[in-house]
């Protein structure tokens, strides 16, 4: 998905079956350009999208326990952006693999993920809250993260 006016580049790395890729975290500037605020806000709009996916049933259907989820995301990534480290002090070591073992993600998942998440940075894009840079590092890194959190085959 490439944008008339912007560099970005949405393309999804094939994923490989045992094959994981280098994660390369994002920018610090996504964060310092958005704000904890935006990060917050982005997550919300990540989880509407999800609640309203066919990867849903991976997530509370409780939308108070949905908004707790996208609160505990956005600490993650305010963290991974080099911002305080709020998931830590909430929930421990991030050890996000070990966190996802008791979900079914597959292959196809991580494309209904990243689909959602695409949806939810169209804000930030087009308000050009943050350089094409800032916003390409963090697609990036979520390319390679959500790879990692692959851990089950999809259903043929």
């Amino acid at each position: 998905m490439r944008f008339s006016a912007s560099t970005l580049d949405f393309s999804v790395l094939p994923y490989q079956e045992g094959v994981t890729p280098k994660v390369v975290k994002p920018n610090p500037g996504f964060l310092s350009d958005i704000g904890e605020e935006g990060m917050r806000e982005l997550f919300v709009r990540f989880y509407i999208c999800l609640h309203e996916s066919p990867i849903k049933d991976l997530f509370p259907e409780d939308w108070d326990d949905m908004l707790k989820a996208a609160d505990n995301s956005a600490d993650f990534f305010i963290q991974i952006c080099g911002g305080p480290d709020y998931f830590t002090q909430h929930k421990g070591a991030p050890q996000m693999r070990k966190r996802h073992t008791p979900f079914a993600i597959t292959p196809q998942s991580r494309l209904d993920w990243l689909a959602c998440f695409r949806e939810a940075l169209q804000l930030i894009i087009e308000e050009k809250r943050s350089s094409d840079v800032n916003i390409q590092y963090f697609w990036n890194y979520l390319n390679t993260f959500s790879i990692w959190m692959i851990n089950a085959r999809d259903h043929h």
